[in-house]
């Protein structure tokens, strides 16, 4: 067995190990976008121009680009003023939240504050279908796999059974495998069919039935008709314009309209339709051969999303023959797509929707206007890449009746995709700057469409959307990963997680919203629509977090004093509690301690402190937080994962203990007792 040539990697918390398999080293390797599609330096010269007084001692030291992405303390919140407690005054305000932060740390071990209780609900291997196996790691099969809850656990959902009150469904995407830390005595080089096909049944998501209990937030999963795995070889129908292209036809799918599988899901959506939406994300990592296809054109597209290399690290090429791009050029268009899952209908076939664009999605999530139309928003997970927005031409319907649910099921098949430009002095600036949405391509009915972008047909704008974006002159921004827009207040929210690579030699430098040469540590983009319409074509914008160490210069927390606030590094998912306040789970922290969940008031004096609720095990992620107004639920991803550890020397034996392996899992985490995850009146 050879052991895996790691990358060199750049500063940042995330394990080489995690890279390969993950995203296919892709902050190892040059960003795919080759292009500068934003006059940086004019954007930064009008930010600077209308930026408004920083608040006293908050960023000595920076940049003056920077301090015009962070200076002022309002943001676009309504109701935000000077935080109490500044230098100066009185001291430190009490916790928002009514508990005490979570220190950081390296342990192997899930931790929460004084005060709160916690519980594994279901891990790598646990069955989920009936006849399901026990777990065993030494005699692991694919037909075992395939019937038992999956690897790396990601995005997660709670939806509650109306016709069953204490029954709920549990949503779990299952992003990539590890198979060095899954499989014993695998051979990188020479995996077996069954190593491949144990690989590819991993993958996909897990819905699960479980049962509350009304006195905790202890979930019990339950064998149950409903309870459902979704692989990388679960059939699945394209939808939209691009749906039946030659761009999207196979030799085992002439049609062009049913696809195999769905892969590396991360994040993703709920619907108000109660459908699950997940995100097709790092897609590229699966495909061989890239750059031994003979035509130009396809191989240009192919390197435009990462595909331009030989051999895959997971050899599934050997075993199938879709993932040798020599032998089926198109099948990576078939991938990289917002997939639309019914978990309450076991028997449904999953949607993949055209009309939402291809790219490295992270998730989507959905807000309905005032006039019945939805907007989706959706981030690229790469350096340099770009935030999206789709609205529907149709409008939701609230009912639940045949006919309501077959019209919603139409929503993401008909409207138009847009791209994001940002500036620093725009038609409706926000604190911090403006921006407007780029018509890329209306999806029309009956599966046609309308490009808005010359030289390319609708289907093409669909599959290349990167390329697309970057004819319009999109901005390029610091790895755009969950989307969210807040559900009562509308204002969108995005993670960007890090760019090590912005302001090097002959990359893009530093902008009002990117301000930060070699990011390592991310921010958080607060974004206003116009009229608070989520169908608007302009926006307003400020950085409600500049991440990392607040005794760092070039950091900045919405105003709030940075001795009273929790370090914060790279930013991945968000999610929002019954109060309003946002969560925040990071990804690769890039200040050597693990990742963890965090809180952060929106509104009021408060605005802007982070405060750290949970920490996960070494090695780990945290990702897929869903926050109720009693539970916390987080997913605790490739626990034990590090450079220089193997299955025969773990670092993690989380979350069973002993001399047991690591399993990914999920989290539930209540306050004891009961009564409310957050206090009372702190949002």
């Amino acid at each position: 067995m050879r052991l895996l040539p790691l990358a060199v990697h750049r500063p940042h918390g995330r394990p080489a190990i995690s890279c390969r398999y993950r995203c296919n080293d892709a902050c190892s390797r040059p960003a795919p976008n080759p292009t500068d599609t934003t006059p940086f330096r004019e954007v930064a010269a009008a930010a600077l121009s209308r930026r408004r007084v920083l608040q006293a001692g908050l960023v000595a030291g920076i940049s003056g680009t920077l301090a015009a992405a962070c200076g002022t303390g309002g943001g676009a919140g309504a109701g935000a003023a000077p935080a109490a407690g500044a230098a100066g005054s009185a001291g430190p305000m009490p916790s928002p939240f009514g508990f005490a932060a979570v220190a950081p740390n390296t342990e192997d071990a899930v931790r929460v504050p004084g005060g709160f209780e916690q519980q594994v609900v279901i891990r790598w291997g646990d069955p989920v279908l009936p006849g399901a196996p026990a777990f065993d790691a030494n005699a692991q099969t694919a037909a075992a796999q395939a019937q038992q809850f999956g690897f790396n656990n990601d995005f997660l959902a709670l939806l509650d059974d109306p016709a069953s009150p204490g029954r709920a469904l549990l949503v779990a995407n299952h992003e990539y495998t590890t198979e060095p830390f899954m499989i014993p005595g695998y051979d990188p080089d020479a995996p077996t069919p069954e190593q491949v096909a144990i690989g590819m049944a991993a993958h996909g998501m897990s819905v699960v039935a479980v049962q509350r209990d009304g006195a905790s937030g202890r979930l019990t999963p339950t064998m149950d008709a409903v309870n459902r795995r979704i692989t990388a070889s679960t059939p699945m129908t394209l939808t939209g314009p691009a749906a039946g292209d030659a761009l999207v036809r196979t030799s085992a799918d002439p049609e062009g309209r049913t696809v195999l599988g769905t892969l590396n899901n991360c994040a993703g959506g709920v619907t108000p339709w109660r459908t699950v939406l997940t995100g097709e994300e790092n897609v590229d990592q699966y495909f061989a051969n890239g750059e031994a296809v003979a035509d130009p054109a396809a191989r240009a597209a192919l390197a435009r999303y990462g595909m331009d290399g030989g051999a895959t690290d997971r050899r599934w090429e050997a075993v199938d023959p879709r993932f040798d791009l020599t032998r089926e050029p198109t099948e990576p268009n078939r991938f990289g797509w917002i997939v639309e899952v019914d978990p309450f209908d076991p028997a449904s076939t999953p949607r993949k929707h055209t009309a939402l664009g291809r790219f490295k999605h992270e998730g989507a999530n959905v807000r309905v206007g005032p006039t019945g139309t939805v907007a989706v928003y959706m981030g690229d997970d790469e350096r340099f890449e770009y935030l999206y927005k789709f609205v529907s031409s149709r409008t939701h319907r609230a009912g639940d009746a045949p006919a309501d649910r077959a019209s919603n099921a139409r929503l993401l098949d008909e409207g138009t995709l847009f791209v994001a430009r940002f500036s620093g002095d725009a038609p409706t600036p926000g604190p911090d700057g403006g921006g407007e949405w780029l018509p890329l391509v209306e999806s029309l009915a009956g599966g046609t469409g309308r490009s808005f972008v010359p030289g390319m047909t609708a289907a093409e704008v669909l599959v290349h959307t990167r390329m697309a974006a970057d004819t319009v002159g999109a901005t390029p921004m610091d790895r755009p990963e969950d989307v969210q827009p807040h559900p009562t207040t509308g204002r969108v929210y995005a993670a960007l997680t890090n760019n090590d690579e912005r302001g090097t030699p002959g990359k893009p430098g530093v902008d009002a919203v990117n301000p930060r040469p070699e990011n390592t540590n991310g921010q958080v983009l607060e974004l206003t629509e116009t009229g608070d319409d989520p169908a608007a074509r302009t926006f307003g914008w400020s950085l409600l977090l500049v991440c990392g160490d607040p005794a760092a210069a070039d950091t900045y927390f919405g105003g709030f004093p940075k001795d009273q606030v929790s370090p914060i590094s790279c930013p991945d998912n968000v999610a929002f509690d019954a109060v309003g306040n946002l969560w925040i789970a990071t990804d690769g922290n890039a200040l050597g301690s693990n990742d963890g969940l965090f809180a952060v008031p929106l509104e009021g004096p408060q605005r802007g402190r982070v405060q750290q609720f949970l920490t996960v095990p070494r090695g780990a992620e945290t990702c897929g937080p869903v926050v109720e107004e009693r539970l916390a639920l987080v997913s605790v991803q490739h626990p034990g994962e590090a450079d220089d550890a193997s299955l025969a020397n773990p670092i993690s034996h989380w979350p069973d203990g002993g001399t047991s392996i690591a399993r990914p899992a999920v989290v539930s985490v209540w306050r004891a007792g009961g009564g409310p995850l957050v206090a009372p009146g702190s949002a």
